[in-house]
């Protein structure tokens, strides 16, 4: 791939923000490193979000982010956020990435080359390194980005190790689809949530495949994540209901939805009896009863989940 045909690709980098104007700049900062520049940076800020829209009025325009371009929103939720950066902008090839992230100098060229050398190619998304508590989450997964048949989800995008493959879902803070694949096709707003409505790029991610269209993951695509603390009930490393039902409600809702007929039962099964350290059935729950979770919120997690399933399925189709 000649550096030509990857800048022949005209690229757009959507980033929603709330309220960490340091974090933002520090993700310009980075866009402005790129080796290849994207044609626009499009920022999605709230309204009422003065401390960010001062920060942007007073930053100078560097290599990368001359073409920036503010998108204002009154809407809470990050589903309507990544909507609007889709509708503002222009490019042919949409990138996403949060604003607590630090993309890597070659970030946007990747993407460009990957989409250039594969017409077949839908979306294309690669590993974040996530800063924790002072310390970088390490590992090396081979299994990323995939729903079982029964409705388990696999992440591991933040430690996905091994060659480029093909998968069904992609990390919201480390994403790039062509336009073409995406066309129609928006972030659902039935999802949960006042601001991060967890899971909505695996919804997102899955009616992309569901088009026919090739998603791949590829580690060598990195950026720096420092998780930033969130303006809504969905704080990290704290355990709160709402956010808790929210996310939950989420992937059942979206498990309704992808599954086929066996897997729906299947999941029911799963979710409500097994399910994950995360979001745990009754008998992971009684595991975790006995460990740092402890019995009071590992069993308000597996109720919650039963509550949030019944709202799933009753939440009207498409």
């Amino acid at each position: 791939m000649n550096e030509e045909s990857s800048q022949s690709v005209n690229l757009s980098v959507i980033v929603p923000t709330y309220r960490r104007p340091a974090d933002l700049a520090r993700c310009l900062a980075a866009l402005d490193t790129q080796w290849r520049p994207a044609d626009e940076v499009v920022v999605v800020v709230r309204e009422d979000d003065h401390a960010t829209h001062a920060m942007l009025d007073a930053r100078p325009a560097g290599p990368g982010t001359r073409n920036l371009r503010v998108a204002r929103i009154t809407q809470p939720g990050v589903v309507a956020a990544y909507n609007l950066g889709m509708e503002t902008a222009r490019g042919d090839i949409l990138c996403f990435t949060d604003d607590d992230a630090a993309p890597h100098r070659d970030w946007t060229q990747r993407m460009a080359e990957a989409f250039a050398r594969d017409s077949t190619l839908g979306g294309i998304g690669g590993r974040d390194i996530v800063h924790q508590l002072g310390t970088i989450l390490t590992g090396a997964a081979p299994n990323v980005g995939l729903v079982s048949w029964y409705g388990r989800p696999v992440g591991n995008h933040h430690i996905g190790a091994g060659s480029a493959r093909r998968v069904q879902v992609l990390k919201a803070v480390n994403m790039a689809f062509r336009r073409a694949a995406v066309q129609g096709v928006r972030f659902d707003e039935r999802l949960r949530g006042s601001g991060a409505q967890v899971h909505c790029e695996m919804l997102f991610s899955l009616d992309v495949v569901r088009r026919d269209w090739k998603l791949m993951y590829d580690p060598t695509i990195l950026v720096d994540h420092f998780p930033a603390a969130r303006s809504d009930d969905d704080q990290r490393y704290v355990f709160n209901r709402t956010a808790f039902y929210n996310a939950s409600f989420n992937l059942r809702f979206i498990m309704r939805d992808h599954l086929s007929p066996a897997g729906r039962w299947a999941f029911i099964f799963y979710a409500t009896l097994i399910g994950t350290r995360a979001d745990p059935g009754l008998g992971r729950a009684l595991t975790l009863a006995f460990g740092r979770t402890g019995p009071m919120v590992a069993m308000q997690q597996w109720w919650i989940g039963v509550r949030a399933l019944f709202g799933a399925w009753q939440q009207e189709r498409r």
